[in-house]
């Protein structure tokens, strides 16, 4: 009996494919059970970290960074109690799927080993809970300060670590005026050749110099000053006058804030409905949008730093804004009766507190983020008469007080400024105030600047630099 071939390859082909599916069943089948054994192993050890980011030179520089931890599983939310960072500091926690991050509210210590725990990190699916351990180290400080006149005929700005031997020139230019310095950028204000103003905008390392498009009438003059950065953002601010100003045209000390981001478009103007539009001083908010300014005619105003800032939050008069401790809402202002503490998150309003010793008279309020402050003030004899020198004292939220320094009598002092974390004060004298005469700038600093720096724990010298406008200040001396 004869078979056809075709029906003998059909049959063959028939049961090699019946073996395929099977052994590809077996495989599935066996792949599940080794999927089912690892997923019911993993909810049996509990979430694990898979990765963790997080940038330390930025936690150092400015408040707002987190550490990210991400993990094998979704998770349960985290509770604020759950986490300890040590160091201690501010921090706030959220949970988003199989990550949970750990924001700190304010900057971190420099060159400080940082570690959190995150204590019974649960999986939504249930299983045993785990504990999570980071440890992360903040670099050394660095900061940037101004030398006018330097040998070369140049100003110069440098940056500097805080054991002065680490000192690199970054930028030069014939006539410096000021400079701020924010995450990514040096923002420079000069006056040209022609002596006209320029704002210029660099990398951190000086290089890639471009300028900043001006509120310049067409073929006007006029003056920057009173140049701030916000904290984050990269956004600038800065007054702008018209070299010429009478009755009738020009504009006096208007407020201006630009973008780094856009560095193309023309800068907003701040004017704020029904009020004064000249503003004898201003501060960015820390970590919002918002700018706290003083007008020509003493009113204190809360409003926008963009396009729309027409409509303002009226905060009553002022003689003066004395500022707004990085990561925090309070601000310290001048009452014409007497110092005030403002929280511009609902205009609340509490007097500053009072020292529990008599500091003689108060030249300067740096507020920090704990609700405490520095001060300098006139230091008195027995007889309660001024000696000369100048007293850098730190108070308590309690109104406990530490003496940090005392400036000699043969000094000036210039300029207080605390460091991002508040770790560090900066105080700016001139030495030999007598001799040491000032340049002949639209901001004048003398020829030999000295910028001083503490511990704000114990007043312990760090290092003294020479220069001026160091990095760390928000507002330019006054």
């Amino acid at each position: 009996m004869s078979t056809d071939p075709g029906s003998r390859r059909a049959r063959s082909r028939r049961r090699r494919g019946r073996a395929f599916v099977g052994a590809f069943a077996v495989v599935i089948a066996v792949l599940g059970v080794i999927g089912m054994a690892g997923a019911a192993a993993s909810v049996a050890q509990g979430p694990r970290v898979t990765q963790v980011s997080v940038d330390p030179a930025a936690a150092a520089a400015a408040s707002g960074s987190r550490l990210i931890v991400t993990t094998t599983q979704s998770l349960a939310d985290v509770d604020p109690s759950q986490v300890t960072v040590s160091p201690a500091t501010p921090f706030a926690v959220d949970t988003s799927g199989r990550s949970v991050g750990v924001r700190f509210t304010l900057p971190l210590w420099d060159d400080t080993e940082y570690t959190v725990t995150i204590a019974d990190v649960a999986s939504i699916g249930g299983g045993p809970a785990a504990t999570i351990t980071e440890t992360f180290h903040t670099p050394p400080a660095e900061t940037f300060l101004l030398q006018r006149d330097t040998p070369s005929g140049d100003d110069l700005i440098y940056r500097t670590d805080l054991t002065g031997q680490q000192a690199v020139a970054v930028f030069r230019h014939p006539h410096i005026e000021d400079f701020r310095a924010t995450g990514q950028h040096l923002v420079i204000s000069v006056r040209t050749e022609d002596d006209r103003p320029a704002l210029i905008v660099t990398d951190r390392d000086g290089e890639h110099a471009r300028e900043l498009p001006l509120p310049l009438a067409d073929g006007g003059d006029g003056y920057v000053s009173n140049l701030q950065s916000a904290d984050r953002g990269e956004r600038i601010g800065y007054t702008f006058s018209d070299a010429h100003i009478d009755a009738d045209s020009g504009r006096e000390s208007r407020l201006f804030t630009a973008s780094l981001a856009d560095p193309d478009a023309a800068p907003v103007e701040i004017a704020v409905k029904g009020a004064d539009p000249r503003v004898a001083e201003w501060r960015f908010v820390p970590d919002t949008d918002s700018i706290l300014l003083l007008s020509f005619d003493g009113s204190l105003l809360l409003t926008g730093s963009g396009p729309d800032a027409g409509d303002a939050t009226a905060l009553g008069s002022a003689m003066a804004i004395e500022g707004i401790a990085r990561g925090s809402s309070q601000a310290v202002v001048d009452r014409p009766d007497q110092a005030a503490v403002i929280d511009l998150t609902d205009a609340s309003e509490a007097a500053l507190v009072a020292p529990d010793t008599d500091l003689g008279g108060t030249s300067s309020v740096t507020p920090l983020p704990d609700g405490s402050t520095i001060r300098t003030a006139a230091v008195l004899d027995t007889d309660g008469m001024p000696t000369g020198r100048t007293s850098v004292t730190h108070v308590g939220p309690d109104g406990g007080t530490r003496t940090l320094t005392e400036i000699a009598d043969t000094d000036a002092v210039i300029q207080l400024c605390v460091s991002p974390s508040a770790r560090y004060v900066a105080v700016t004298v001139a030495p030999d105030a007598v001799t040491n005469t000032y340049d002949t700038y639209q901001l004048p600093l003398p020829e030999r600047p000295e910028t001083r720096v503490l511990q704000v724990t114990d007043g312990e010298p760090v290092v003294a630099l020479h220069g001026a406008a160091i990095s760390w200040c928000q507002v330019p001396p006054r």
